[in-house]
């Protein structure tokens, strides 16, 4: 198959030795976040989440770590992010797994809804004609921002990432053959509403019950970037 579909740590593991570009999909929040700092911008360094050695040798880089200033993983907390800042962003599913996906070999992108155009293209320029994985992030049980342990839970598959990865593949239109995972990921993907099916999963209400529905609304919003970011030398930068 030409453009493959699996899931999480997993789905890395599956598809790194034989596709050319893996894409990461964590629309709420890591992917949509990075997104927006690219777009004025600014670069993403991805730190694995809980990783205290990440966290340090991210600033000795000169990042500025998330959480210690304004901004946040949270989408919201970057719209105003100054141009040229090098965000150290840990997360225990996006970031995480583009720091998975960089040990494969293959090109590196981080996707969501809001450039699932953009980064089809590039997918498709990188690969050319090679094999495209495409990895929905998903979640883990037991784990969350306010988590403090260091073990993961089970995947938790999440409507979310099935819709961004969905997009992305449903724009790899004419690039080849869809595994059966992909082709339902793009069905599901162009019958739905996205910004109605983003507000009614379960990650969507969770954040809006946190006070967050904002975040919620910049992730939804469908093909307004044209940002690409690409993983070179462990940093996300718009390509």
């Amino acid at each position: 198959m030409d453009i493959r579909l699996e899931w999480g740590s997993e789905g890395v593991a599956a598809l790194g030795a034989d596709c050319a570009v893996l894409v990461v999909v964590d629309v709420l929040s890591f992917c949509t976040t990075t997104d927006l700092v690219l777009g004025n911008g600014g670069r993403v360094l991805p730190v694995r989440w809980r990783d205290h050695r990440g966290e340090e040798a991210a600033k000795a880089r000169g990042a500025i770590l998330a959480g210690e200033n304004e901004w946040t993983l949270r989408p919201s907390s970057v719209t105003q992010i100054p141009s040229g800042t090098l965000l150290a962003l840990p997360s225990p599913n996006g970031a995480t797994l583009c720091d998975t996906a960089a040990t494969t070999g293959a090109h590196v992108l981080a996707g969501c809804l809001r450039n699932a155009t953009a980064i089809a293209t590039r997918a498709a320029e990188l690969a050319d004609g090679r094999p495209i994985g495409v990895i929905p992030a998903g979640e883990r049980w037991g784990i969350g921002i306010r988590t403090e342990a260091n073990t993961f839970g089970p995947l938790r598959p999440c409507v979310e990432d099935q819709l961004g990865a969905g997009m992305i593949v449903a724009a790899l239109d004419g690039y080849g053959r869809l595994s059966a995972e992909a082709r339902l990921a793009a069905t599901a993907a162009k019958a739905i509403d996205i910004a109605e099916a983003l507000t009614e999963c379960s990650s969507g209400r969770e954040l809006a019950e946190a006070g967050h529905a904002n975040d919620v609304k910049l992730a939804a919003e469908l093909d307004t970037s044209s940002t690409v970011p690409l993983l070179r030398n462990g940093i996300l930068e718009d390509s």
